[in-house]
Protein backbone atom coordinates (compact mmCIF):
# COMPACT_ATOMS: atom_id res chain seq x y z
CA UNK A 1 0.00 0.00 0.00
CA UNK A 2 1.52 3.28 -1.17
CA UNK A 3 -0.16 6.17 0.62
CA UNK A 4 2.21 8.93 -0.47
CA UNK A 5 0.43 9.83 -3.76
CA UNK A 6 -2.91 10.02 -1.93
CA UNK A 7 -1.46 12.15 0.87
CA UNK A 8 0.12 14.47 -1.72
CA UNK A 9 -3.26 14.72 -3.46
CA UNK A 10 -4.97 15.75 -0.21
CA UNK A 11 -2.28 18.25 0.64
CA UNK A 12 -1.52 19.80 -2.76
CA UNK A 13 -4.79 19.50 -4.68
CA UNK A 14 -7.43 19.45 -1.97
CA UNK A 15 -5.44 21.92 0.17
CA UNK A 16 -6.20 20.03 3.39
CA UNK A 17 -4.28 20.99 6.52
CA UNK A 18 -1.36 18.78 7.65
CA UNK A 19 -3.45 17.69 10.64
CA UNK A 20 -6.32 16.53 8.38
CA UNK A 21 -3.97 14.77 5.96
CA UNK A 22 -2.36 12.91 8.85
CA UNK A 23 -5.79 11.88 10.17
CA UNK A 24 -6.69 10.38 6.78
CA UNK A 25 -3.41 8.50 6.71
CA UNK A 26 -3.88 7.15 10.22
CA UNK A 27 -7.40 5.89 9.43
CA UNK A 28 -6.31 4.09 6.27
CA UNK A 29 -3.24 2.61 7.97
CA UNK A 30 -5.44 1.32 10.81
CA UNK A 31 -7.66 -0.46 8.29
CA UNK A 32 -4.63 -1.93 6.51
CA UNK A 33 -3.34 -3.25 9.84
CA UNK A 34 -6.73 -4.85 10.54
CA UNK A 35 -6.70 -6.58 7.14
CA UNK A 36 -3.22 -7.91 7.77
CA UNK A 37 -3.90 -9.17 11.28
CA UNK A 38 -7.41 -10.55 10.72
CA UNK A 39 -7.14 -11.87 7.16
CA UNK A 40 -3.39 -11.91 6.38
CA UNK A 41 -3.94 -9.49 3.48
CA UNK A 42 -1.13 -7.13 2.60
CA UNK A 43 -3.13 -5.18 -0.01
CA UNK A 44 -6.33 -3.22 0.64
CA UNK A 45 -6.77 -2.01 -2.92
CA UNK A 46 -8.76 -5.00 -4.20
CA UNK A 47 -11.10 -6.14 -1.46
CA UNK A 48 -14.81 -6.81 -1.03
CA UNK A 49 -17.18 -4.58 0.91
CA UNK A 50 -17.90 -7.46 3.29
CA UNK A 51 -14.37 -7.17 4.68
CA UNK A 52 -14.79 -3.43 5.28
CA UNK A 53 -18.12 -4.15 6.92
CA UNK A 54 -16.42 -6.57 9.34
CA UNK A 55 -13.98 -3.78 10.30
CA UNK A 56 -16.90 -1.44 10.96
CA UNK A 57 -18.47 -4.06 13.24
CA UNK A 58 -15.19 -4.42 15.17
CA UNK A 59 -14.97 -0.63 15.62
CA UNK A 60 -18.56 -0.38 16.87
CA UNK A 61 -18.10 -3.35 19.22
CA UNK A 62 -15.00 -1.67 20.66
CA UNK A 63 -17.23 1.16 21.93
CA UNK A 64 -16.29 3.73 19.32
CA UNK A 65 -19.05 6.24 18.57
CA UNK A 66 -20.89 6.07 15.26
CA UNK A 67 -19.61 9.54 14.46
CA UNK A 68 -15.98 8.42 14.85
CA UNK A 69 -16.59 5.25 12.85
CA UNK A 70 -18.14 7.30 10.04
CA UNK A 71 -15.09 9.56 9.97
CA UNK A 72 -12.74 6.59 9.60
CA UNK A 73 -14.86 5.05 6.85
CA UNK A 74 -15.01 8.42 5.09
CA UNK A 75 -11.20 8.46 4.99
CA UNK A 76 -11.19 5.00 3.44
CA UNK A 77 -13.89 5.97 0.95
CA UNK A 78 -11.86 9.00 -0.15
CA UNK A 79 -8.84 6.75 -0.68
CA UNK A 80 -10.81 4.39 -2.91
CA UNK A 81 -12.22 7.33 -4.89
CA UNK A 82 -8.65 8.47 -5.46
CA UNK A 83 -7.57 4.99 -6.60
CA UNK A 84 -10.54 4.85 -8.96
CA UNK A 85 -9.65 8.23 -10.42
CA UNK A 86 -6.05 7.12 -10.94
CA UNK A 87 -7.16 3.89 -12.62
CA UNK A 88 -5.70 1.70 -9.87
CA UNK A 89 -9.05 0.00 -9.23
CA UNK A 90 -12.18 -0.46 -11.33
CA UNK A 91 -14.78 -0.51 -8.53
CA UNK A 92 -15.03 1.49 -5.31
CA UNK A 93 -16.07 -1.08 -2.67
CA UNK A 94 -17.61 1.72 -0.57
CA UNK A 95 -19.59 3.32 -3.40
CA UNK A 96 -22.95 2.22 -1.98
CA UNK A 97 -22.03 2.34 1.71
CA UNK A 98 -24.56 4.05 3.96
CA UNK A 99 -23.11 5.86 6.97
CA UNK A 100 -24.14 4.83 10.48
CA UNK A 101 -26.85 6.93 12.08
CA UNK A 102 -25.66 9.56 14.50
CA UNK A 103 -27.48 11.73 16.97
CA UNK A 104 -27.53 15.47 16.47
CA UNK A 105 -24.33 16.96 17.85
CA UNK A 106 -25.19 19.58 20.43
CA UNK A 107 -22.49 22.04 21.37
CA UNK A 108 -23.48 24.39 24.16
CA UNK A 109 -21.77 27.79 23.92
CA UNK A 110 -20.52 29.72 26.91
CA UNK A 111 -22.92 32.35 28.19
CA UNK A 112 -22.12 36.06 28.13
CA UNK A 113 -21.87 35.90 31.92
CA UNK A 114 -19.26 33.11 31.71
CA UNK A 115 -17.27 35.06 29.14
CA UNK A 116 -17.30 38.17 31.32
CA UNK A 117 -16.21 36.10 34.31
CA UNK A 118 -13.14 34.90 32.44
CA UNK A 119 -12.18 38.12 30.66
CA UNK A 120 -13.15 40.78 33.23
CA UNK A 121 -12.43 38.97 36.48
CA UNK A 122 -9.80 36.51 35.30
CA UNK A 123 -7.67 34.15 37.36
CA UNK A 124 -4.79 34.92 34.98
CA UNK A 125 -1.23 34.71 36.17
CA UNK A 126 0.99 37.75 36.01
CA UNK A 127 3.70 37.90 33.37
CA UNK A 128 4.16 36.46 29.91
CA UNK A 129 2.06 33.28 30.12
CA UNK A 130 -0.90 34.98 31.80
CA UNK A 131 -1.06 37.79 29.24
CA UNK A 132 -0.56 35.30 26.40
CA UNK A 133 -3.41 33.12 27.66
CA UNK A 134 -5.75 36.08 28.01
CA UNK A 135 -4.93 37.27 24.48
CA UNK A 136 -5.52 33.79 23.08
CA UNK A 137 -8.93 33.54 24.75
CA UNK A 138 -9.80 37.09 23.71
CA UNK A 139 -8.92 36.45 20.06
CA UNK A 140 -10.77 33.15 19.89
CA UNK A 141 -13.89 34.74 21.36
CA UNK A 142 -13.85 38.11 19.59
CA UNK A 143 -12.78 36.94 16.12
CA UNK A 144 -14.13 33.38 15.91
CA UNK A 145 -10.91 32.05 14.41
CA UNK A 146 -10.09 28.35 14.60
CA UNK A 147 -7.44 26.89 16.91
CA UNK A 148 -5.18 26.06 13.94
CA UNK A 149 -5.59 29.61 12.62
CA UNK A 150 -4.59 31.05 15.99
CA UNK A 151 -1.48 28.88 16.14
CA UNK A 152 -0.48 29.81 12.57
CA UNK A 153 -0.90 33.56 13.12
CA UNK A 154 2.24 35.52 12.20
CA UNK A 155 3.26 39.14 12.70
CA UNK A 156 2.84 39.82 8.98
CA UNK A 157 -0.83 38.85 9.35
CA UNK A 158 -1.61 41.48 11.99
CA UNK A 159 -2.25 45.18 11.36
CA UNK A 160 -2.82 46.83 14.73
CA UNK A 161 -3.15 50.25 13.07
CA UNK A 162 -6.05 49.07 10.93
CA UNK A 163 -7.20 46.72 13.71
CA UNK A 164 -7.40 43.67 11.48
CA UNK A 165 -5.86 40.22 11.17
CA UNK A 166 -5.41 38.20 8.01
CA UNK A 167 -6.35 34.56 8.50
CA UNK A 168 -5.49 31.64 6.24
CA UNK A 169 -8.34 29.20 6.73
CA UNK A 170 -9.24 25.79 5.39
CA UNK A 171 -8.08 25.04 1.85
CA UNK A 172 -5.91 28.16 1.95
CA UNK A 173 -8.93 30.46 1.87
CA UNK A 174 -7.85 33.88 3.11
CA UNK A 175 -10.07 36.30 4.99
CA UNK A 176 -9.67 39.57 6.88
CA UNK A 177 -11.13 39.65 10.39
CA UNK A 178 -11.55 42.90 12.38
CA UNK A 179 -10.17 43.34 15.89
CA UNK A 180 -12.11 45.07 18.65
CA UNK A 181 -10.59 48.30 19.98
CA UNK A 182 -10.20 46.70 23.41
CA UNK A 183 -8.01 43.92 21.98
CA UNK A 184 -5.27 46.21 20.64
CA UNK A 185 -3.76 47.29 24.02
CA UNK A 186 -3.67 43.63 25.11
CA UNK A 187 -1.80 42.82 21.89
CA UNK A 188 0.82 45.47 22.61
CA UNK A 189 1.19 44.27 26.21
CA UNK A 190 1.76 40.70 25.03
CA UNK A 191 4.25 41.68 22.31
CA UNK A 192 6.29 43.64 24.86
CA UNK A 193 6.49 40.59 27.15
CA UNK A 194 7.16 38.27 24.20
CA UNK A 195 10.09 40.39 23.06
CA UNK A 196 11.54 40.21 26.57
CA UNK A 197 11.79 36.40 26.53
CA UNK A 198 15.30 35.09 27.18
CA UNK A 199 15.28 32.98 24.02
CA UNK A 200 13.04 33.19 20.95
CA UNK A 201 13.34 30.23 18.56
CA UNK A 202 10.52 31.44 16.30
CA UNK A 203 10.53 35.05 15.13
CA UNK A 204 7.58 34.75 12.75
CA UNK A 205 4.72 33.33 14.80
CA UNK A 206 2.97 35.50 17.36
CA UNK A 207 2.06 32.99 20.04
CA UNK A 208 4.99 31.24 21.70
CA UNK A 209 5.63 29.00 24.67
CA UNK A 210 7.73 30.40 27.50
CA UNK A 211 10.66 28.54 25.88
CA UNK A 212 10.25 30.73 22.80
CA UNK A 213 8.79 28.10 20.48
CA UNK A 214 5.52 28.15 18.55
CA UNK A 215 2.52 27.04 20.59
CA UNK A 216 0.84 23.73 19.78
CA UNK A 217 -2.71 22.36 19.70
CA UNK A 218 -2.65 20.63 23.09
CA UNK A 219 -1.41 23.79 24.80
CA UNK A 220 -4.29 25.82 23.39
CA UNK A 221 -6.84 23.19 24.43
CA UNK A 222 -5.41 22.91 27.95
CA UNK A 223 -5.44 26.70 28.31
CA UNK A 224 -9.11 27.02 27.39
CA UNK A 225 -10.11 24.08 29.53
CA UNK A 226 -8.15 25.35 32.52
CA UNK A 227 -9.55 28.87 32.66
CA UNK A 228 -13.13 28.00 31.82
CA UNK A 229 -13.17 25.25 34.43
CA UNK A 230 -12.95 28.11 36.94
CA UNK A 231 -16.20 29.72 35.78
CA UNK A 232 -18.23 27.08 33.93
CA UNK A 233 -19.73 23.68 34.72
CA UNK A 234 -20.25 22.81 31.06
CA UNK A 235 -18.88 19.41 30.10
CA UNK A 236 -17.14 20.55 26.92
CA UNK A 237 -14.69 23.44 27.23
CA UNK A 238 -12.60 23.71 24.09
CA UNK A 239 -11.33 26.23 21.51
CA UNK A 240 -14.12 25.18 19.16
CA UNK A 241 -16.73 26.02 21.80
CA UNK A 242 -15.30 29.56 21.86
CA UNK A 243 -15.78 29.75 18.08
CA UNK A 244 -19.31 28.47 18.61
CA UNK A 245 -19.82 31.08 21.33
CA UNK A 246 -18.57 33.88 19.05
CA UNK A 247 -21.10 32.99 16.36
CA UNK A 248 -23.98 32.44 18.77
CA UNK A 249 -23.49 35.72 20.62
CA UNK A 250 -23.30 37.69 17.37
CA UNK A 251 -26.50 36.11 16.11
CA UNK A 252 -28.21 36.69 19.45
CA UNK A 253 -27.44 40.39 19.12
CA UNK A 254 -28.97 40.54 15.65
CA UNK A 255 -25.94 40.04 13.40
CA UNK A 256 -26.68 39.06 9.81
CA UNK A 257 -26.13 35.36 9.15
CA UNK A 258 -24.17 36.04 5.98
CA UNK A 259 -21.82 38.41 7.84
CA UNK A 260 -21.18 35.76 10.49
CA UNK A 261 -20.47 33.29 7.69
CA UNK A 262 -17.79 35.58 6.27
CA UNK A 263 -16.20 36.15 9.69
CA UNK A 264 -16.05 32.42 10.34
CA UNK A 265 -14.64 31.66 6.91
CA UNK A 266 -17.34 29.18 6.00
CA UNK A 267 -17.74 28.18 2.36
CA UNK A 268 -21.53 28.13 2.56
CA UNK A 269 -24.38 29.34 4.76
CA UNK A 270 -25.28 25.73 5.55
CA UNK A 271 -22.14 25.47 7.70
CA UNK A 272 -23.05 28.65 9.59
CA UNK A 273 -26.66 27.69 10.19
CA UNK A 274 -25.66 25.07 12.77
CA UNK A 275 -25.04 28.01 15.12
CA UNK A 276 -28.55 29.44 14.79
CA UNK A 277 -30.44 27.15 17.17
CA UNK A 278 -29.33 29.16 20.20
CA UNK A 279 -30.18 32.51 18.59
CA UNK A 280 -33.63 31.18 17.71
CA UNK A 281 -34.11 30.16 21.33
CA UNK A 282 -33.14 33.69 22.36
CA UNK A 283 -35.63 35.17 19.87
CA UNK A 284 -38.39 32.95 21.26
CA UNK A 285 -37.58 34.18 24.77
CA UNK A 286 -37.68 37.84 23.71
CA UNK A 287 -40.87 37.25 21.74
CA UNK A 288 -42.61 35.56 24.67
CA UNK A 289 -41.61 38.29 27.13
CA UNK A 290 -42.42 41.23 24.89
CA UNK A 291 -45.59 40.30 23.04
CA UNK A 292 -48.78 41.60 24.71
CA UNK A 293 -50.74 38.53 23.73
CA UNK A 294 -48.49 36.23 25.69
CA UNK A 295 -50.06 34.99 28.92
CA UNK A 296 -47.99 35.87 31.95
Amino acid sequence: MALTPFMDYLSLEKKYSPHTVQAYGNDISAFAKYCEEAFELDRIEDIAYSLIRSWIVVLVDSGMSNRSVNRKVASLKAYYRFLLREGEISINPLAKHVALKTGKKVEVPFSEKEMEAVLQLPPFEEGFEGVRDKLMITLLYTTGIRRAELIALEFKDVDLGEKTIRVLGKRNKERIVPLLDSTVPLFFEYIKLRNALTEIADDAHIFLTKAGRKIYETLVYRTINRYFSEVSTKVKKSPHILRHTFATHLLNKGADLNSVKELLGHASLASTQVYTHNSIAELKKVHALAHPRNKR
